[in-house]
């Protein structure tokens, strides 16, 4: 089996780490770091053609994300990261689905400022945090064409400039369509091309 594969086999049917043990994260974390070891993309930042688009999130350490689970009666849906390398900006989308027609979406968008061929600062610009069917969403593409657009969310949209929220991110995998992420925290994630 290919370090990829194992991977991906290693993750599977662990709901993005939701559902994970200490043994199945030492495993999982071993066969990221067999992986990175073997990165076809050594400069990541210089590949924006790969990394342009949306990506789903397949696994994370993150307390953070996978915090957004812990609400009665509302799970964790798919989790997406739209990066537009040329601008230098990102999109964060978590879907929170459960009870009819109060799924709900939670959305970050950052600005990238590059410090290495690996690594980008991520200064946070804007949360939202609405229903999805007050936003009318259908896609995390269709969600970043209307953050773009200037459109406000309701019931939370908020600018988060000032207030310190920013951080790191270091690729330490890239391919056509698997991306391994580190982050300032302590945090990794998985993600893999949405075609």
């Amino acid at each position: 089996m290919n370090d990829k594969n194992e991977l991906l086999s290693a993750i599977a049917g662990k709901n993005r780490g939701l559902l994970v043990n200490e043994i199945d994260k030492v495993a999982i974390l071993a066969a990221i770091a067999n992986l990175e070891d073997h990165n076809p993309n050594p400069n990541p930042l210089e590949q924006a053609d790969l990394l342009q688009g949306n990506w789903r999130l397949l696994y994370t350490t993150s307390r953070e994300l996978l915090g957004l689970n812990r609400f009665p009666l509302l799970q964790l849906g798919q989790i997406y990261q739209y990066l537009q390398p040329a601008a230098a900006k990102v999109y964060n989308i978590a879907e929170i689905v459960g009870i009819p027609g109060l799924e709900g979406l939670v959305s970050v968008a950052a600005r990238l400022e590059m410090v290495s061929q690996k690594r980008v600062n991520v200064k946070f610009e804007r949360s939202i945090v609405t229903l999805q069917r007050f936003a009318g969403y259908k896609s995390a593409t269709e969600m970043v064409k209307q953050i773009e657009s200037g459109k406000k969310f309701f019931p939370l949209d908020f600018g988060i400039e000032g207030r310190d929220r920013q951080g790191w991110l270091e690729i330490t995998y890239l391919d056509e369509d698997l991306r391994i992420n580190r982050g300032n925290e302590g945090s990794v994630f998985v993600l893999a091309k949405v075609a």
